[in-house]
């Protein structure tokens, strides 16, 4: 009972957290994102690739530049891993292999973060701060640079403007993600969290035998890779580590970062569109989805049925001491509900149906609340569709945010939400028809099946976490799920991009009698019904063969 009442304190303590800070974070971020004013060092940054933060792009353009930025991202990042012996602060590790450092370049510039690798025994120091870290400041500021394109996309009438998306990427990390990962850095060392750049160190274990025990810049990489929904961890235990996570209030600090932007983007959305309402409920449909699904696990796992289990409180296995049930359960719905990929216990570990829950997070597209950035916009783009049928029901032509919703706009809301769903079914289905599932799974059976489903799952809603028992460092894998990362990153940005182009080129239509009042509970509930509905009807028939089987077996 103690622990559980520690678990409902600390939801408690983090809602509130995200309460009070909602409102400041959200208007300062609209405020960077619509300021006409430009930072010395944004001059700079600027002028290093001659671009003029003041032109206005329209959404081809600003799509060009997304793509032409994150290419030249994949190469830099490929061939640092690829020339690393050959660098400073190298360590002595050997050059990655091609296929894993396609697969890690891939993972961390779609900011997936999945790792197939351990990077204590095979990442430079170089490569963990010049590659893999910058990677995680500019991937989150292209999601949000994508997300406040939409979003003007709303606000703005008779043009096809969508604003610059080089100023919009700089001022995201210079204004907003170096700040705040900078103060959390400072936290998390004054918490206990390494940061040095130290030689690996032989230490002698209680036991009398020897350990190679590597440091690095891991506070600062860990602020960064949870404030920005990144995951990749500096250790292969990621924030299960002590060293990058160190007690129960530095987990509590983790979860707040990876939660704390996407929970705040809501309220910019409304500030930037000019009704403070309209992120209300947004943020109102995401906090729904994200509290049911922390209090389904949390309940799931400390209720699991079995006499090891309820003599050690609930079920333990796969977790953290220091954390307990509550503490991963929480740290686990909030990780896949924002692509964050974090992890502070093995999601493998968990029950079935618990599992099954948190792949659900992950299916129903990231958006309660989401990845920084790809939470907003995928949110929006499902209340486009709400908003279609809600039309239809009541046999009106759909209209959001003063903007009418025809075919145009359904088609390429559509195109969005069926691409992932294709990548995490065709990859899950090839997987398992081949063979290459089967031999890198641990378990079998239907837990089995589902490690295979988490893996494409994760890696194509960018989310970067993983049921453990996967092995996925093959060649095959690294491949497939690079390419279902890449895939599932640009390819829903093509489509948010183009949908708004088209609503910033309408023209306003007033508000009738008949218009569904999207600031209001009613519609909340039907993004919310519209949401699940969708993901249930996709993935259902996957989830039946996987986690349903198994937790329906128990």
């Amino acid at each position: 009972m103690s622990d559980l009442l520690a678990a409902v304190a600390q939801v408690s303590a983090l809602i509130a957290a995200l309460a009070l800070v909602h409102r400041p974070l959200g208007d300062y971020m609209a405020r960077v994102y619509s300021s006409e004013r430009h930072l010395r060092v944004e001059r700079w940054m600027y002028r290093a690739v001659g671009a003029d933060p003041d032109a206005e792009m329209r959404w081809p353009a600003y799509l060009r530049g997304v793509l032409a930025f994150s290419l030249v991202s994949v190469s830099l990042l490929y061939l640092l891993q690829r020339v690393q012996d050959k660098l400073p602060l190298s360590l002595g590790f050997a050059p990655i292999d091609p296929d894993q450092a396609f697969n890690t370049a891939a993972s961390f510039v779609s900011n997936t973060n999945w790792q197939s690798y351990s990077g204590e025994t095979a990442m430079s120091h170089l490569t963990q701060t010049a590659g893999l870290a910058v990677q995680n400041f500019v991937s989150a500021a292209v999601g949000m640079a994508v997300a406040i394109a939409m979003v003007r996309g709303f606000a703005r009438s008779r043009t096809g403007e969508l604003g610059n998306f080089w100023a919009d990427l700089v001022r995201g990390v210079v204004r907003i993600l170096l700040p705040i990962s900078a103060v959390a850095a400072v936290v998390l060392v004054a918490l206990g969290a390494v940061q040095n750049f130290a030689d690996i160190h032989s230490v002698t274990t209680l036991t009398g035998d020897h350990q190679r025990l590597t440091g690095g810049a891991v506070a600062s990489q860990e602020a960064i890779k949870d404030l920005g929904t990144n995951g990749g961890g500096f250790y292969n235990a990621n924030s299960a580590h002590p060293f990058e996570n160190p007690n129960g209030i530095s987990n509590l600090l983790e979860i707040f970062l990876l939660l704390v932007i996407p929970f705040s983007l809501p309220r910019t959305f409304g500030t930037l569109v000019g009704s403070v309402r309209q992120g209300y409920a947004i943020v109102a449909a995401m906090a729904g989805i994200w509290l049911a699904g922390v209090i389904a696990v949390t309940w799931l796992e400390f209720a699991h049925p079995g006499a090891a289990s309820q003599l050690a409180g609930g079920s333990m296995e796969g977790k953290e001491q220091r954390f307990g049930e509550g503490g991963s359960s929480l740290f686990a719905v909030s990780t896949t509900m924002t692509s964050t990929g974090s992890v502070d216990s093995f999601h493998d570990s968990f029950q079935g149906l618990s599992g099954g829950v948190l792949l659900f997070g992950m299916m129903i597209g990231e958006i309660a609340p989401g990845g920084v950035g790809s939470g907003l916009y995928g949110m929006l783009v499902m209340a486009v569709v709400a908003v279609f049928l809600a039309g239809l029901m009541v046999g009106r032509t759909p209209e959001y945010l003063g903007k009418k919703l025809g075919s145009r706009q359904i088609k390429l809301a559509a195109c969005f939400i069926l691409i992932t769903p294709a990548l995490v079914l065709i990859g899950t289905a090839v997987a398992m028809a081949t063979g290459e599932g089967e031999s890198s799974m641990t378990n079998t059976g239907a837990h089995g099946f589902s490690e295979v489903l988490y893996a494409y799952t994760s890696a194509s809603n960018n989310n970067g976490s993983a049921f453990a028992g996967f092995g996925a460092d093959t060649v095959y894998h690294n491949t497939a799920l690079g390419l279902c990362m890449l895939l599932g990153r640009f390819l829903p940005m093509v489509f948010v991009l183009a949908l708004a182009g088209s609503l910033a080129g309408q023209t306003p239509v007033p508000a009738t009698a008949g218009t569904l009042r999207s600031d209001k509970p009613l519609f909340t509930g039907v993004l919310v019904a519209t949401i699940v509905v969708v993901a249930g009807l996709t993935f259902f028939p996957a989830l039946a063969l996987g986690p349903l089987a198994e937790g329906l077996a128990v």
